[in-house]
C-alpha cells in the first residue's frame, strides 16, 4: 500500500481533496452544498478542525486544514460519514431533483462493489492529502482552491463564488468562520 498520500504528522497542515464516487456531479444545487458547509462548521466548533482555506466544487471538495485535537484523518472520516448520509437523504427527499433515480443508482453500484459499504457509497475512499511544508506550497495550493471556480468558468472573480474561503481572503464574510493563513 502506497504512503504517499497519509496523514503522518498530526500537527501538520494538509491540502486535502475528496471527490464523489465516479465524479459525479452532485453538487450543482445549494441543498447539497449547505450540508457540506453545515458539517465544516460543527467539525470546527466541535472537533477541533482548524480550517483555512476550502472549496466546493461540483463533484469534489478542497480544504487546507490542520486539527487541534482529534487525528485530521478522523475528522474528515467523520465528515465523509456523515455527509454521506445527509446528502444521500436529500437527493431521496429532493422532489425538485430531477437526476434523483440515476444518482441513487450510481451511488447503490458503487456501494455494491464495496465491502465496506451496506448499500451506497458516495465518497472516493481515498482523501488524498498532502503536507504544506512551505509558503510557497501554502500560496500555490491557497491560490489553487481559489481558482477552481474561475477556471471551471463559473465566474470571473474566485471571491464572487459563495461556496469559496475567497470571500474571507477578499476580506467579506464567508459562510464558514476560517484562519487566515498570513
Amino acid at each position: 500500500m502506497s504512503t504517499n498520500y497519509k496523514f503522518h504528522n498530526q500537527e501538520g497542515l494538509y491540502f486535502i481533496t475528496f471527490s464523489t464516487v465516479r465524479w459525479i456531479d452532485v453538487f450543482t444545487r445549494r441543498i447539497y452544498k449547505d450540508i457540506i458547509v453545515d458539517s465544516l462548521n460543527y467539525c470546527i466548533a466541535n472537533k477541533g478542525l482548524e480550517l483555512f482555506a476550502w472549496v466546493i466544487m461540483s463533484n469534489h471538495v478542497h480544504l487546507i486544514a490542520r486539527t487541534n485535537d482529534k487525528p485530521l484523518s478522523t475528522i474528515i472520516r467523520d465528515i465523509k460519514r456523515h455527509t454521506s448520509k445527509q446528502l444521500l437523504k436529500a437527493i431521496e427527499e429532493n422532489t425538485q431533483e430531477s437526476r434523483k433515480d440515476w444518482l441513487l443508482y450510481l451511488f447503490n453500484r458503487a456501494g455494491e462493489y464495496n465491502p465496506n459499504n451496506e448499500y451506497y457509497q458516495f465518497w472516493q475512499q481515498d482523501n488524498h492529502p498532502i503536507e504544506l511544508w512551505t509558503n510557497d506550497v501554502m500560496d500555490q495550493k491557497l491560490n489553487y482552491i481559489h481558482d477552481n471556480p474561475v477556471t471551471a468558468g463559473w465566474l470571473d472573480l474566485p471571491e464572487h463564488y459563495l461556496y469559496s474561503s475567497a470571500r474571507s481572503y477578499a476580506g467579506e464574510q464567508g459562510l464558514i468562520n476560517i484562519s487566515l493563513l498570513v
